[in-house]
């Protein structure tokens, strides 16, 4: 045994030994010491007592130090900042510090050892520091102390404090208990918990989240902000500042705004800004800073919340970009301008693309530089013009497949075998491309991504690819429709041939070239003769392909500085740039001319040859500008025309004196009308076998102001050119039947009214209504009226003829034919036409006394009548023996100056009179 403990043994039972028990011990000694060996017993009595004495001071010290010791004890439980209870089997208190009796508001002198542990809940009932009523809490202690393992609860007290108490049983039954008051503890954890929750809930929100001081120094972060600077833990990001994280001049931005935040109270509301993160990525964010203030209102600090709006900024930017390239569009900028800002837009959506788009070339084989403005310029010069095919890189084989051609690596890819080291040269390792397809599938072009390193597209590049490929076949297609239209508003759809809305722009050039040079420009005037025949007896697609072919003969004469123009119809000019001074050269390319549009010209089963009639006009000495030189071209193609056809005449300015001419008797035919200038005579028409007269024929006269009557023959032609034949024919029709219509009223024997009808009025479509409103505004009837057609007018086109001449019969009105003789009908033909009568042209009976042939004619004409149940009249009868003929060779009518010459309405009265 430790001499400490045995010392301590021995000085406890010291200390339990009575006083009486001690003095008997000496008492016992004493005797002992007067024993007969009183010597041996005093010597022993004396080292008995030297060693009690020893022994004693030896327990008081001993004593003292224990004392010493459990005051060192007592002072430190009293000091621990638990309550410490000690309780023995009984449930007596054994030792308590004076912590326990503060945690239970009792005083310590109320807590002393030997208390049981139902006194002591009492005295915390009493003061208002138990958990639950006293009952309970001995059930509990007894059921904690029943087992031998520790146990630890948390109580409530009444007073609202919270307890942590540790209980812990002894083998002997006694028990050691720790109460520890935690209710600042548990706020402490509380507001730990709440803050670790809080932290928690602003690392799960993706925006950027902090607050920071009034020296901008962040106080609190959340894991988006922190790991988008390049920090770990959020716990890094504490009492930096923006300096410490991005450039300068841009902390330098936020700073002042956020100072200004403090400063003035004022919050900032979504506002956008721009960050580089750590990574480099550049990031648009809507950023909302709000101040902090305590209960005094003062600023203390500011919060902020930033939304990453990189992807809207980007689908804004996409947007916006797409609007303005359809605007380009719409407004028809350049296509390569629209195609550079298309690929441009591209790039900024992207990180590490370059956009490129190629054009197919009219040849429909090759492909042409569109735009590419990020590409290296010695590699996209390097594939203008590249070749379509199944292995020419991406573009090329996308084209020719009409399909994509994702190229994950051009390296490997066997389609890049021919192109691989162009693209390594450039750091090109992968290319993506797809065809550029019209609405209706054609191929208009290819549209490729290249990165710089191997990989296929994303679901994001895939999704602008296809944005890409419809904006750019748009742009495309309307650059295509907007030249095929400027072509169509300036060449001819048949030929391809420029039209008369180039013409002058041509023409402007080559006089201004003239100008500078002292030179010549020739303009020539061609004409097609018969032209209409071909189209009437061969059909319009006949004539459609003799244009085509004439046209191309004279663009093969011609170089590739002049100019070959239709005008329209068969008609052309041809522009020769930069000539010479000199009328034989330019004969002779006129002649070359001539010679190609005469060459034969096989129009399916026919072979035609086709003649032109052409006028030649040469700046300067013909003109000074374009006007001039055209009008006077003209006026010698119309001369070359009154020549017989097939011939060129320069222009000579007697020219304009008769085609001013014609164009002041058009002007003054238009006036006519409005003026009444116009009038009827009537020139008789006898029956030769009874020799009275049945009809007449209304001829028109001009009877003009200053140069007196003019003939038919000056004024029809110009008035059949014009479309005046029309109205004029109109008037003449309703006043033959007027006239007619008078007579029959004056008591005159009725009679037939013979009016002619122009090819013109022919083919109107109302000639029909025309007529009907003619007889109608007359009240003459049907029957008494005769419209005389040509022969040629009605083979122009047969069906129509027919048609026209059915409904005109239906109505009562007679047709016959006039000039009868001079066309090409055919008695298949005749035999179908609804006419009374044929008349014979008069030139068959100028000379019928003396022409053999004359008479041949008239005499079969006479003949086919007659076999046909027509009646027959010679018009033109001037004589007695041109009268024998006719009878003898049995024609029914006559009508010339033989009999009367044409004559007024009321000289028709007395004519008759005088026959009566």
């Amino acid at each position: 045994m430790h001499p400490f403990s045995l010392q301590a043994s021995f000085l406890c039972l010291a200390l339990s030994a009575e006083p009486e028990d001690f003095r008997l011990v000496t008492k016992s000694s004493r005797q002992a010491a007067e024993a007969p060996e009183s010597t041996n017993l005093a010597a022993l009595a004396k080292l008995t007592t030297a060693s009690y004495e020893i022994l004693e001071r030896e327990l008081r010290a001993a004593i003292a130090a224990l004392e010493d010791q459990a005051l060192r004890f007592e002072t430190a439980i009293d000091n621990i900042s638990q309550g410490i209870c000690f309780f023995d089997a009984d449930e007596r208190l054994i030792l308590c510090n004076r912590r326990y009796a503060e945690i239970y508001r009792i005083a310590p002198e109320q807590l002393q050892p030997g208390l049981t542990l139902g006194e002591i809940v009492e005295r915390r009932v009493a003061a208002g520091t138990s958990a639950m009523a006293a009952d309970a809490y001995l059930a509990l202690a007894r059921a904690v102390n029943s087992g031998a393992a520790s146990r630890n609860w948390t109580a409530n007290l009444i007073d609202g404090r919270t307890i942590q108490i540790c209980h812990r049983p002894m083998p002997d039954g006694s028990w050691i208990a720790t109460h520890e008051d935690i209710t600042e503890l548990a706020a402490n954890r509380l507001i730990v918990d709440e803050r670790m929750s809080l932290q928690t809930l602003i690392d799960w929100v993706p925006d950027y989240m902090w607050v920071k001081d009034t020296e901008s120094r962040f106080v609190v972060a959340n894991r988006a902000i922190a790991s988008d600077n390049g920090r770990d833990k959020t716990s890094d990001m504490i009492g930096l500042t923006d300096f410490d994280l991005h450039a300068p001049d841009l902390a330098q931005k936020f700073r002042a705004i956020e100072q200004d935040v403090l400063r003035s109270g004022q919050p900032m509301i979504d506002e956008e800004e721009f960050v580089v993160d750590a990574s480099g990525a550049g990031k648009w964010f809507s950023s909302t800073k709000v101040p902090l203030r305590n209960v005094q209102s003062d600023i203390f600090g500011l919060v902020g919340i930033a939304r990453d709006i990189t992807a809207r900024k980007q689908a804004d930017v996409l947007r916006d970009g797409q609007a303005h390239i359809l605007e380009m569009i719409a407004t028809s900028a350049p296509l390569e301008d629209v195609l550079d800002r298309l690929m441009r837009l591209v790039e900024s959506q992207l990180t590490g693309i370059l956009g490129s788009v190629l054009l197919l070339d009219k040849d429909g084989s090759h492909l042409r530089h569109g735009a590419a403005p990020g590409l290296a310029k010695d590699y996209t010069n390097a594939i203008d013009g590249v070749a379509i095919g199944p292995k020419v890189g991406s573009c090329g084989t996308a084209a020719y497949r009409r399909e994509p051609v994702i190229v994950a690596d051009v390296m490997q890819d066997p389609h890049w075998e021919d192109y691989r080291e162009l693209a390594a040269a450039h750091g090109y390792r992968s290319c993506w491309s797809t065809p550029i397809l019209s609405h209706q599938g054609a191929v208009l072009g290819v549209f490729a991504m290249y990165s710089t390193t191997v990989r296929e597209p994303t679901e994001a590049e895939t999704r602008l690819i296809d944005f890409t490929t419809r904006i750019a076949g748009i742009a495309i297609e309307r650059k295509l429709a907007e030249d095929r239209i400027h072509f169509m508003a300036n060449h001819d759809v048949l030929t391809g041939l420029p039209n008369r809305a180039l013409l002058e722009d041509r023409l402007s050039q080559a006089i201004l070239y003239a100008q500078r040079y002292d030179r010549w420009v020739t303009v020539v005037f061609i004409d097609l003769d018969n032209f209409k025949l071909v189209n009437d007896t061969l059909g319009h697609n006949a004539g459609d392909e003799l244009l085509k072919t004439v046209a191309a003969r004279m663009v093969e004469c011609v170089r590739a500085t002049d100019t070959v123009v239709r005008l329209g119809g068969d008609e052309f000019v041809i522009v020769l740039f930069d000539q010479p001074t000199n009328v034989d050269r330019i004969a002779e390319t006129l002649q070359k001319i001539r010679m190609a549009i005469a060459e034969p010209v096989q129009l399916g089963a026919h072979r035609l040859r086709a003649t032109a009639s052409i006028g030649i006009a040469s700046y300067p000495k013909d003109g000074a500008n374009p006007d001039a030189l055209l009008a006077n071209a003209d006026a010698a193609m119309y001369r070359a025309k009154e020549f017989g056809r097939d011939n060129f005449q320069f222009y000579a300015p007697e020219f304009n004196t008769t085609a001013h001419e014609k164009f002041v008797l058009q002007e003054e035919l238009r006036n006519a009308l409005a003026r009444s200038e116009f009038t009827l005579v009537y020139q008789p028409q006898v029956d030769l076998r009874s020799g009275q007269v049945f009809a007449v024929e209304a001829l028109v006269r001009w009877n003009h102001p200053t140069r007196g009557t003019i003939p038919p023959t000056a004024f029809i032609p110009a008035a059949e050119e014009t479309g005046l034949i029309v109205p004029i024919g109109d008037w003449v029709l309703h006043e033959a039947c007027r006239q007619n219509k008078d007579w029959q009223d004056a008591g005159l024997p009725p009679m037939t009214i013979c009016v002619n009808v122009s090819a013109r009025q022919f083919r109107e479509r109302n000639l029909i209504g025309r007529v009907v409103n003619a007889l109608a505004d007359s009240g003459l009837e049907a029957g008494y009226l005769e419209l005389e057609v040509t022969e040629s007018l009605i083979m122009q086109d047969i069906d129509l003829a027919v048609a026209t001449m059915n409904e005109l019969q239906s109505l009562g009105v007679q047709i016959s034919i006039d000039d009868f003789g001079t066309g090409y009908s055919s008695l298949s033909a005749l035999k179908t036409f609804p006419v009374a009568r044929l008349k014979i042209d008069k030139s068959f009976i100028n000379d019928l006394v003396a022409d053999e042939n004359d008479q041949a004619v008239a005499s079969a004409v006479i003949s086919l009548g007659q076999k046909l149940n027509l009646r027959v009249i010679a018009e033109g009868v001037e004589t007695e023996d041109q009268v024998a003929f006719l009878r003898r060779n049995n024609c029914d009518e006559m009508q010339g100056y033989h009999f009367s010459k044409p004559v007024s309405a009321s000289d028709i009265g007395e004519l008759l009179g005088r026959k009566d």
